[in-house]
């Protein structure tokens, strides 16, 4: 089956799950959750300090590892034009897909501007860091690139589950209620976005299990988290993995074991092509072995 005959397929399936999604995704709005009476004037050239932070109690400090993953995921979703562009190229912009991607793009939207007011008024980063990353970040137009439809499901289902689960981490780690609001509200949106590639996949993947079988398991050895053109992002990812935002366990036990095993049931799928069982093989015992990593991970002492 072509990329074509699979979206032709498929149409009716995404159409059925824009409407569940429809049917169930709030309307919120980005200013009722961000605790405007902290903001004050910035002046122009002051270097901001992290003791200007303002989390409401006047006693809290905010984790380096938290600050890298509130940096890195507000980048993330600053990035969301060259996402947009993406989906739209291997969808089209017809019927339901079309549909789809342009409510998709507009609920992601939101993202960003709740995460920067956050960060704005409660001065939780470094503005000017900020301002100055998002640019590198936004002309550089780089996101992760799946070759085919076959990938492109699997991976924006991992990506989007991904996503979700740094976010609400990330929210968890914040010690202001107002800050935790917002990224369980984005965590929420997330949530939803993941539900739909997932069953679109899960779709695919009974209408040509060969193909897609191949591009599961491509999606899965290629898979990181979205942060090519973040500015150090190797570094801030060590601090984000290291406080347990997202790891190797994480990715294990929340997004491969209950998604790509238990879900899409890899193992069970039969009447593969040689080349897609080989895939299966080896998709299977790269579960296996990122699972036994984590867990020797998990194991092992911090160092410093």
């Amino acid at each position: 089956m072509t990329p074509v005959d699979l979206l032709a397929v498929l149409e009716p399936t995404a159409a059925k799950l824009y409407d569940r999604h429809m049917g169930v995704a709030k309307e919120w709005f980005p200013h009722e959750y961000v605790p405007w009476s902290r903001g004050r004037d910035f002046t122009p050239g002051q270097p901001w300090s992290p003791d200007d932070a303002d989390f409401g109690d006047g006693g809290w400090t905010l984790p380096d590892a938290v600050r890298a993953a509130l940096f890195v995921n507000l980048l993330t979703e600053d990035n969301l034009p060259y996402y947009t562009r993406d989906i739209s190229t291997i969808f089209g912009g017809d019927s339901a897909y079309g549909a789809w991607a342009r409510n998709w793009t507009a609920e992601e939207g939101r993202h960003s501007i709740a995460i920067r007011d956050y960060l704005t008024v409660s001065r939780a980063l470094d503005p000017v860091e900020l301002e100055r990353a998002r640019m590198q970040q936004v002309r550089g137009a780089q996101v992760p690139a799946p070759d085919d439809i076959y990938e492109a499901l699997a991976y924006l289902s991992m990506q989007e589950l991904a996503t979700r689960i740094a976010h609400r981490n990330t929210g968890k780690l914040i010690g202001d209620k107002a800050g935790q609001d917002v990224m369980l509200r984005v965590g929420n949106d997330e949530n939803l976005h993941f539900l739909f590639y997932r069953d679109l996949a899960t779709a695919a993947l009974e209408a040509d299990p060969s193909n897609m079988m191949i591009g599961i398991e491509r999606a899965v050895r290629n898979f990181a988290m979205p942060g090519t053109g973040i500015p150090n992002f190797n570094e801030l990812a060590k601090q984000i993995a290291k406080a347990g935002i997202y790891d190797f366990k994480v990715h294990h036990e929340q997004i491969l074991e209950p998604v790509v095993m238990r879900h899409w049931k890899v193992k069970d799928v039969s009447g593969l092509s040689p080349e897609a069982q080989k895939a299966q093989e080896d998709l299977v015992s790269r579960v296996e072995k990122i699972g036994r990593v984590a867990a020797r991970l998990s194991r092992e002492p911090e160092t410093v």
